[in-house]
């Protein structure tokens, strides 16, 4: 699906008959025709496909295929500070599991063992091609693109596991815990993703306000430090941590997670009875 400024929305579904199985994969496209012959297909179709709704449509992750969504802490300084911790000396990592991601307007529904979650805007990176032992500055050859993600995190959990010194990726990686979207912002949309705004809003209410250009570690360095050893694949996600104004959420609350020129991303809460 491709999105026009104006908001006009246009299945890629079929877009070329050389590419049988693609439509649904907009990396695999990219990877296939490269930007330039895409865009000229896109720009094609609107003069003769149809415009869909976008109430109608039902939006899933904007990447097809995902073997890991790797994560940073504690890369905004006052984040690390709102928690109690220092910058940490190297970029930290912990993973979401595939299985944790949903799209744009679907529901963010928390297991019954947790009270209390969280929201963390982020600006995601959407990984083009099969990468490892990338230097810094060759960063932008790995990258498809951007969008949002929202790591959504069952505060009380990860809390609990962190007194007792034990890993708290459970916290982190429940199913819907990491929606994305809503599109796939290609790279020539975003001159410079270190000059970024970033807010969360809910009910009305923006808890989370800063500028990717507070990143502790930029992406030429995070890249190039995940890509040492450790291969990313076509459609993983690089989250690149979140913002101070974390806060709890309760049950039916929407959030609206913004990066400028990238997207907005909506979901509600839904909390299951104990």
């Amino acid at each position: 699906m491709a999105r026009r400024a104006g908001g006009e929305l246009l299945s890629l579904s079929g877009l070329d008959p050389d590419l049988s199985g693609l439509g649904a994969d907009p990396v695999a496209l990219l990877d296939s025709l490269g930007l330039e012959r895409l865009t000229e297909e896109v720009d094609r179709r609107w003069s003769s496909g149809p415009t869909l709704d976008e109430s109608a449509v039902l939006f899933e992750p904007p990447v097809a295929t995902c073997t890991k969504i790797c994560c940073l802490a504690l890369n905004y300084l006052a984040h690390a500070q709102e928690s109690g911790m220092e910058v940490p000396p190297e970029p930290v990592l912990f993973f979401k599991p595939p299985s944790a991601l949903t799209g744009h307007n679907q529901p963010v529904v928390a297991p019954a063992r947790t009270r209390h979650l969280e929201h963390e805007v982020e600006l995601a990176v959407v990984i083009g091609k099969v990468t490892r032992d990338l230097p810094e500055e060759r960063w932008l050859e790995a990258v498809a693109g951007y969008t949002v993600i929202n790591d959504m995190t069952a505060r009380d959990l990860q809390l609990a596991n962190i007194s007792r010194n034990v890993p708290w990726d459970q916290s982190k990686g429940f199913d819907t815990f990491a929606p994305v979207g809503p599109y796939l912002a290609t790279v020539d949309e975003v001159p410079d993703p270190h000059k970024l705004e970033l807010t969360l809003e809910v009910g009305g209410e923006i808890r989370q306000r800063a500028n990717t250009g507070q990143m502790v570690f930029g992406l030429p360095r995070l890249i190039a430090d995940l890509s040492d050893g450790m291969t990313l694949m076509p459609g993983d996600l690089i989250a690149t941590g979140t913002i101070a104004g974390i806060a709890p959420l309760k049950d039916g609350d929407t959030m609206r997670a913004t990066v400028a020129g990238v997207g907005t991303l909506v979901n509600t809460v839904q909390f299951r009875s104990a």
